[in-house]
């Protein structure tokens, strides 16, 4: 499952309704070991195309040496469809390379970037995509209170 605060939810599906009619990407890092998702990093659509997503090189190499430095791991690497609903494509699962992240997806399609839209979670490994329950809280001690 995955837990994340009510303000990160807002966040991500605010960047992709930005980015809207291209796709939008990014990763939330948490402190490493901890899988709390914690620092909201929008990233830019290198590809800048509204049906494929890429990160830039450079700006994801600064991303990587910056969450080494603060002890951080990618705990979300998110994206968003513009076209189509909010599932890994081929192409997101062979990209896939975080075994240990959520990929979360938000569906903008037929939204114009506004509106109703999807927004799920998966655990891709080794090719396998497991759907997961996505659970909205308004701070992380209030999860713990509820699984305590």
């Amino acid at each position: 499952m995955l837990t994340l605060t009510r303000d990160l939810y807002d966040r991500i599906v605010e960047h992709a309704r930005a980015d809207h009619p291209d796709e939008a990407c990014g990763v939330v890092a948490g402190p490493a070991g901890t899988g709390r998702p914690e620092r909201f990093i929008p990233m830019l659509n290198a590809a800048r195309s509204p049906t494929f997503y890429e990160f830039d090189s450079a700006d994801l190499l600064k991303l990587y040496r910056e969450m080494d430095d603060r002890d951080e791991e990618p705990v979300i690497v998110y994206h968003s469809h513009t076209a189509t609903e909010a599932y890994p494509s081929r192409t997101d699962i062979s990209y896939a390379n975080e075994p240990g992240a959520h990929y979360v997806l938000v569906s903008t399609a037929d939204t114009d970037g506004a509106g109703e839209f999807q927004f799920r979670s998966f655990r891709i490994v080794e090719g396998e995509v497991t759907e997961e329950k996505v659970e909205i809280v308004e701070s992380y001690a209030e999860a713990n209170e509820s699984t305590g």
